[in-house]
């Protein structure tokens, strides 16, 4: 019932044994905990049921109730544990669910079960009963004997504590910095999945603490001076954990909040066997409200490694196969993110095994480990120990690498003058002109980011120069798009009277951290969080996360839409002013 900012913590949970056979129309044991760890859904509650089992084809909408009596009876359905739990049990008063996995995967490996948990919310721990993860076999058989018109009575059991309140440890290792201690390096990684969870994230933790040994034995011995910066470990729960801890540390802030954490390695599955997998690494950049270089040297180390012949004993002959990519949530970096922290995620993807009965150690390849570990200890170094000389050679890098992001910028603003239609010239011609806008302002700041690893005269000057180039490339870029607007029929002079700030509130944040994944929505009336689900409402995951972000007490709501709209595609003003409202309205959010 603790809850850090908009997180609320999630209960502790316990169990020692859980069982569920069929007893009807013949007797048969069909899984049981512990020996399959994840097939008792997370945060089921201790109970005994005998009862008959009612098919409710997905069980997360109301309409897959309609006509079907679940009162006292258990449920089977293909949807998430949780979701099918507050249906069927909070809602429609089954005793308990059963659900398996009926997606392409399971098709492909039908011995395979997923994880799932209940998630209860804080006036829902009373009313959890328990549920069961089982394989598409498994599945697939109950529900064909249901259509087959038989009577399945099913015995369910779960043995042990269930929800209590509890707490867990954020384990943190340092090593401190011989001459700027003070300034931090933070590798994070999340150690709390149930069993098997090999890649998701024994890898990651497993990675980190060996970087860590490595650099303690390596500076122990005398072969490597401590780095002049200090680096910091955590192992946290996810999410939770991460941002219980930076509630905790108001201190762990980037140079921007005017802290002094400057980089942040956060490994989420590091270890894919990549041909039985099918996998690749992919490094996931800052996001555009936060520019930085390292994303610049991680991507340079990445390329360091694929020249290597990494091989260790029992590890795998394969190719290293990389991408970088723009940013997306799903771990721990989004809270450093949030913080200012440049933070750049090491995971793997695809992986058909992730949160399932499969991602087991034989999926885990030591030489994949062993890469990802090189590219995040090797860059962190570099950047814990960053000369003046290091430092040109990083700007170079990083202007070279601005210099055709803002090239590209031109050419996603030259498709919004070719998706043009009659009449709606201009109007493309200002989306375009907004995209090299803020892609001038975002490589700026790229490149004037060296300057928190290294700020001698000599590097400010560097800076200074290559700014004054983007500069100009910019005026050359707005030139031609101008050009390319007046012979496609614009109307306008310059896209500067369709620019004008058409909603200058100013938003300003009332917490820290990244927002709960459910805000607004889940505080607000249900007819207000209908308009979630509407046409109108078309910001995913990662654009919700940035507008936020952007949201710094001098942002109005028209240059916010005009900042996401250049990172993603253009935006509704309407929608944006609507979501933000919404956060006033719940809380998180006051107007300046």
């Amino acid at each position: 019932k603790i809850k850090y900012q908009t997180w609320q913590s999630p209960s502790g949970w316990d169990i020692e044994f859980g069982e569920l056979r069929m007893v009807e129309p013949y007797a048969e044991r069909i899984v049981g905990y512990p020996e399959v760890a994840m097939s008792v859904i997370t945060y089921s509650n201790p109970g005994d049921v005998t009862a008959e089992l009612v098919w409710v084809g997905k069980g997360t909408r109301d309409s897959d109730y309609s006509g079907r009596i679940v009162k006292d009876k258990f449920v089977l359905a293909t949807g998430y544990g949780g979701s099918v739990h507050r249906l069927a049990v909070l809602k429609y008063s089954a005793k308990a669910v059963v659900c398996y996995l009926d997606d392409d995967r399971a098709k492909e490996y039908p011995d395979m079960l997923q994880y799932t948990g209940m998630w209860p919310k804080t006036d829902e721990l009373d009313e959890v009963t328990f549920g069961f993860n089982l394989t598409n076999r498994q599945g697939g058989k109950l529900r064909n004997l249901l259509e087959a018109g038989k009577k399945v009575v099913m015995h369910g059991k779960v043995e042990g504590i269930g929800l209590e309140s509890y707490f867990m440890d954020v384990v943190v290792a340092h090593i401190r910095g011989s001459e700027l201690p003070d300034e931090e390096l933070v590798f994070s990684a999340h150690l709390d999945h149930p069993k098997e969870s090999a890649n998701d994230n024994a890898s990651g933790s497993a990675a980190i603490l060996d970087i860590a040994r490595s650099l303690k034995t390596l500076i122990d011995s005398g072969r490597m001076q401590p780095p002049k910066r200090s680096l910091r470990f955590i192992w946290v729960p996810e999410w939770y954990g991460t941002m219980a801890y930076i509630d905790k540390h108001p201190e762990m802030k980037g140079p921007e909040l005017g802290g002094k954490f400057l980089a942040n390695m956060n490994l989420d599955m590091v270890g894919e066997n990549l041909e039985l997998l099918h996998s690749k690494l992919i490094l996931t950049r800052t996001p555009d409200s936060l520019p930085s270089v390292v994303n610049d040297v991680v991507e340079n180390m990445a390329q360091m490694v694929d020249r290597m012949n990494v091989r260790t004993p029992r590890g795998s002959l394969s190719a290293f196969n990389f991408r970088t990519t723009p940013y997306s949530g799903g771990s721990d970096h989004m809270m450093f993110i949030e913080r200012k922290i440049p933070a750049v995620m090491f995971s793997h993807s695809p992986d058909y095994t992730h949160h399932t009965s499969e991602d087991t150690p034989d999926k885990v390849d030591p030489v994949e480990l062993e890469r990802c570990e090189i590219i995040a200890a090797a860059a962190m170094l570099y950047l814990a120990n960053l000369e003046t000389e290091q430092a040109a050679e990083l700007t170079y890098l990083a202007a070279s690498n601005s210099v055709g992001r803002l090239s590209a910028a031109f050419g996603k603003a030259f498709q919004q003058l070719s998706a043009a239609t009659n009449g709606i010239t201009d109007k493309n011609w200002a989306e375009g002109q907004n995209i090299l806008d803020y892609t001038l302002q975002i490589e700026m700041q790229t490149v004037s980011s060296v300057l928190n690893f290294n700020n001698d005269n000599a590097t400010h000057r560097l800076v200074k120069k290559f700014r004054y180039e983007f500069q100009r490339q910019y005026k050359f870029y707005s030139e031609l798009l101008k050009e390319a607007a007046k012979g496609r029929g614009a109307e306008l002079d310059s896209p500067a009277a369709l620019q004008i700030n058409l909603d200058d509130r100013v938003p300003e944040r009332k917490t820290r951290g990244p927002l709960d994944f459910g805000l607004p929505e889940s505080a607000l009336s249900e007819s207000e969080a209908a308009w979630y689900t509407s046409p109108e409402f078309n910001l995913n995951g990662s654009a919700r996360f940035e507008l936020v972000n952007f949201i710094n007490s001098k942002n109005t709501v028209w240059e916010i839409r005009n900042a996401l709209s250049a990172e993603f595609e253009p935006k509704d003003l309407k929608a944006i002013a609507h979501y933000i409202e919404d956060l006033v309205k719940i809380g998180v959010i006051k107007w300046k």
